[in-house]
């Protein structure tokens, strides 16, 4: 088999697994968009006659679902600002200070992650209403929390490592204090580690159901997940119309974020590859 056809098939490949890939993608678009009278007919037609925006107006007029969306950027955006706190100062002090257990704790973190989600939630719902945040947005941010915290930790650790020691020991050198040559030195250099792993924790507790679903039950306090489910999906019918303008709405933070950080998020996971 020559060079060329070869390539030729190898095209013929990767397009295909394309298209599968991105496939659900426009259909949920375009069903988005379709009039009514058009989501059920057959055969079934890929692009609709006539292109309407009324289900997003339905959507966010006579539905709660912008209340949904703000839960939903108040839990990942504070879930995410506390994990990579938390994540960051725990990484670098897994890597450059030396105390007993250091190794046992990293991969006791590892194992904390990889535990069901299940497992953790009757715990956690019970923890919760002794302390009297059931049923509050500050249960949902400890919730994701536990989940998010120890990946990211795990993540960060690797990124961490891969900044020479030798850069903090000349900052040391030249007068800095530790603070001063964390917050100086290393920060600066592991943040494109730290952007991925804020992105990677975003992504999580967005799309996370599972504790949203059993921790509240409030539509002032559900995110768009379980509130979306809890709206739309009934046992008696489902509002394919408002579901995927709900999906393709969404999708959109997702898809602002890497556009923007795509190049950031591609040099932080190629930082944590190499150890130098």
């Amino acid at each position: 088999m020559n060079a060329s056809r070869a390539r030729m098939i190898w095209s013929v490949v990767t397009w295909t697994i394309v298209l599968a890939v991105v496939f659900p993608l426009i259909w949920m678009i375009v069903t988005s968009v379709k009039p009514q009278s058009e989501l059920f007919s057959i055969p079934p037609t890929l692009m609709p006659e006539t292109i309407t925006f009324e289900h997003y107006r339905r959507l966010l007029t006579d539905t709660p679902f912008l209340q949904y969306f703000r839960n939903s950027m108040i839990l990942a955006v504070t879930t995410t600002v506390v994990v990579v706190v938390l994540g960051t100062l725990g990484a670098y002090s897994l890597v450059r200070f030396k105390y007993r257990g250091r190794e046992t704790l990293a991969t006791l973190v590892l194992f904390t992650y990889l535990m069901p989600s299940v497992v953790l939630v009757i715990p956690l719902y019970l923890m919760m209403a002794k302390l009297g945040l059931a049923n509050t947005l500050a249960s949902l941010v400890i919730a994701y929390t536990t989940f998010a915290l120890p990946y990211a930790l795990w993540l960060l650790r690797s990124f961490m490592s891969s900044i020479p020691v030798d850069l903090e020991s000349a900052a040391l050198v030249d007068g800095a204090g530790r603070m001063g040559a964390f917050v100086d030195v290393v920060l600066p250099q592991a943040l494109p580690g730290i952007v991925s792993t804020a992105l990677f924790t975003f992504i999580l507790c967005w799309n996370e159901y599972l504790f949203a679903l059993v921790l509240v039950n409030s539509d002032s306090v559900r995110p768009l997940t379980a509130g979306t489910m809890n709206m739309l999906i009934t046992s008696f019918n489902i509002d394919w119309s408002l579901l995927m303008a709900a999906s393709v709405m969404m999708s959109l933070p997702l898809i602002v974020i890497f556009t923007f950080l795509q190049g950031t998020l591609t040099k932080g996971f190629g930082a944590g590859a190499v150890k130098g």
